[in-house]
């Protein structure tokens, strides 16, 4: 086993400080960009679904020309 015990595993040669720092900053990074990706994630997504219902709306309150109307007297 390389270390001795548990505190000595966690002391690393006196480095401990520095190596558990490492992984702690490391951590609470790689959380941060999970925690970033998904509220850009929700934003898009809400995004999205705003401009689906504008365009419906849109759509609603237009006629479409193709459609055929009330005959027109010439």
């Amino acid at each position: 086993m390389a270390f001795e015990s548990l505190s000595a595993f966690l002391a690393m040669g006196g480095h401990g400080v520095y190596v558990w720092a490492s992984w702690g900053l490391t951590g609470a990074l790689l959380l941060g960009v999970v925690i970033h990706a998904r509220a850009e994630r929700r934003a898009l997504l809400r995004d999205l679904r705003r401009r689906a219902r504008r365009e419906q709306r849109r759509d609603a309150s237009t006629p479409d020309p193709h459609q055929e109307g009330p005959a027109r007297e010439s």
